[in-house]
């Protein structure tokens, strides 16, 4: 298995999406999820051991996705404490345990590899009632940053990328129609994303024959919502 793709939250959403266009450009892949599903590994990301022990039994890793996340849409004077400290473990501290076993993988693997963390646009704009969902992501983006340099001399890069809503069961349970009223009126391309256009995004920046010079990239997917200004 000589390109190996790990993907964290693989059984749903972007993450299964992922899944599913890496094996159809040849990739093998092992995804896991926290949600048991026939096929894909049970996994809680915010476990150190069980993190260690899956990607230590992953052969030839190249490549690692870490999409598990959890969300919530509260008022800062709302936010209980003990959420905002389980959003930080699964979001940051989670894609950290994984990424730093895959970077070990790697490293001994001798062929270097990619890491490609799903950040949102919440970690690069401010955004209403997100306080802890946005502070996981900015921190992940930062993150991604610091493995590039920190990884480089290995032959690793590290990339985030970046969407804005994206048409999810996680997403259509939160959204309701004002939320996503509001949303559309934002975004340039007046639409949700694709889960397919954020899987591609990702693949791109996997794959060295496309990307091998990027490196400590935030990739906005996100039909524009980051770099809008003010709308009319």
């Amino acid at each position: 298995m000589d390109r190996l793709l790990a993907v964290t939250g693989g059984a749903s959403g972007i993450g299964l999406g992922i899944v599913e266009a890496a094996r159809g450009e040849g990739w093998q892949v092992a995804a896991a999820d926290r949600i048991p599903v026939e096929g894909v590994a049970t996994l809680d990301v915010t476990d150190a051991a069980a993190v260690a022990s899956w990607i230590g039994g992953l052969e030839g890793l190249r490549g690692v996705v870490c999409s598990a996340g959890i969300s919530a849409a509260t008022p800062i004077l709302d936010t209980d404490p003990e959420i905002f400290r389980r959003i930080l473990d699964v979001n940051l501290t989670g894609s950290f345990l994984v990424a730093q076993a895959a970077a070990k993988a790697m490293v001994a693997g001798g062929k270097g590899g990619s890491i490609v963390f799903v950040a949102s646009v919440s970690g690069l704009r401010g955004i209403q009632d997100r306080v802890a969902y946005g502070a996981s992501k900015a921190a992940v983006i930062n993150m991604a940053q610091v493995l590039a340099i920190d990884l480089a001399k290995y032959g690793i890069r590290a990339n985030a990328i970046c969407p804005a809503p994206i048409e999810t069961p996680l997403v259509t349970r939160l959204h309701d129609a004002e939320t996503r009223a509001q949303w559309i009126s934002r975004i340039p391309a007046a639409r949700y994303g694709r889960v397919e256009e954020v899987a591609q995004a990702a693949l791109f920046l996997l794959d060295d024959a496309r990307s091998s010079y990027i490196t400590g990239h935030a990739l906005p997917v996100d039909g524009g919502y980051a770099g809008a200004g003010v709308m009319a």
